[in-house]
């Protein structure tokens, strides 16, 4: 019991719950925890409260509505920890929180736009969405590990694509968490590991049957394919008709003098073949998927479709 002056106006715990809206019983669990005491009692046993007893329930409240625990609220009503502190704290807890209801509403849009998930599928794609930083490493490096192990590929091959890792960031829009969910996928489809096993392995044969261009020159080379397919494209030219000659041309031309050969029927049955079997429009995909997640800038806000341009020619090659 607490010795008040005399004209000190004490309340009782009904007209404390009619003054701040909450409930006898909330405000009795607080009292009855130390956080809110009375400052004196009834000869009956009633609780009274002093004025200060607002201001502790107001504070109290709004701590709890941020999920403040009660020990922590002890802490701050003791002085032993700042509003400022528990703020900070909480404020990161709150990121965490807004993080993953982020990625579970990915989740549930998928799943609503799929319309024929199987709930095995929703409970991939949650996990899928909820991994960390270094569970994403380890699934494209798993991914990697299997379906290149053993191969004789190019020196740069294996580092660039260690190199370019999903990297979500802090807050991710919705675009970039979706390309998250569809990536993990793709890289553990077996076919899509099988596929590009067996276009990493035509490769290497290819290369070692008229030798690796210059990185330089091979990027020329792509450069050069799409801008010439899409300007094809553009204006309406069909890869097997009349009108796409010329480009068949120029780009079987490219091709024959970036590896050091001629652009005779001989060559084009090759770059056919090579193409066929190099030619993954999933691997482009990949490509675009990592660049939306980890928010790469790309020309006219659209990755080139190098797989595309790629089938455009291979329809013409096959036309030829």
């Amino acid at each position: 019991m607490v010795d008040m002056p005399d004209d000190t106006p004490l309340l009782t715990i009904g007209e404390l719950a009619r003054l701040t809206g909450l409930t006898v019983k909330t405000i009795r669990y607080w009292s009855d925890e130390g956080l809110v005491p009375p400052a004196d009692r009834t000869p009956a046993g009633y609780r009274l409260y002093g004025p200060d007893a607002l201001l502790r329930l107001g504070l109290v409240r709004t701590l709890r509505d941020l999920d403040v625990d009660l020990a922590t609220v002890h802490k701050v009503l003791a002085s032993e920890l700042t509003l400022a502190e528990v703020a900070e704290a909480h404020a990161a807890a709150l990121d965490t929180r807004i993080r993953a209801m982020q990625l579970h509403r990915a989740v549930l849009r998928t799943v609503a736009e799929r319309g024929t998930t199987t709930p095995e599928e929703i409970a991939l794609m949650h996990k899928l969405a909820r991994l960390s930083d270094a569970e994403r490493r380890n699934l494209i490096n798993d991914f990697i590990d299997d379906t290149f192990r053993d191969l004789d590929l190019a020196p740069d091959f294996l580092p660039m694509l260690r190199g370019a890792m999903p990297e979500l960031p802090a807050d991710p829009s919705q675009q970039q968490t979706d390309a998250w969910v569809e990536l993990a996928e793709l890289v553990q489809d077996q076919d899509f590991r099988a596929g590009l096993r067996r276009a990493a392995t035509a490769q290497a044969h290819s290369a070692a049957e008229v030798g690796t261009p210059p990185g330089d020159a091979s990027r020329g080379m792509a450069a050069l394919l799409t801008d010439r397919v899409a300007a094809a494209v553009a204006a309406g030219i069909a890869p097997d008709s009349p009108d796409a000659r010329p480009v068949l041309d120029e780009l079987v031309g490219a091709y024959a003098e970036l590896v050091g050969r001629t652009g005779d029927a001989e060559f084009r049955r090759w770059l056919l073949a090579t193409l066929e079997a190099t030619t993954d429009s999933r691997y482009e995909r990949y490509w675009q998927l990592l660049g939306i997640i980890n928010g790469w800038p790309t020309a006219d806000g659209a990755p080139s479709d190098t797989a595309g341009a790629a089938a455009w020619l291979i329809q013409a090659l096959r036309a030829g």
